[in-house]
């Protein structure tokens, strides 16, 4: 939501190797762009295709339609430390 609208997405091809908390790709808005970072260690899996062309699904369906990739994770003790939607809700104050 502090974005605003994306307009686009950069993501990496699959079979990437992502580092925890290192950047691999960008978000872009109408009012600003970000780095997007790793939450964990891994190989990315798929991308969204739908980003492409629609990449606003991550504004308006992030939880669905806007999923951005899929990670194999390469140390399964990383996702002990990742909040699930309610967790991260929480921590933001929504």
């Amino acid at each position: 939501e502090s974005l605003g609208d994306i307009t686009y997405v950069e993501l990496p091809p699959v079979g990437d190797q992502l580092s925890e908390d290192k950047e691999f790709g960008s978000v872009e808005s109408v009012k600003a762009a970000s780095d997007i970072y790793s939450p964990i260690d891994g190989t990315v899996v798929a991308v969204n295709p739908a980003l492409e062309t629609a990449p606003e699904l991550v504004n308006t369906d992030p939880y669905g339609e806007g999923w951005m990739f899929r990670l194999q994770p390469a140390n399964a003790a990383q996702l002990d430390s990742m909040l699930d939607a309610a967790g991260y809700a929480a921590a933001i104050g929504a």
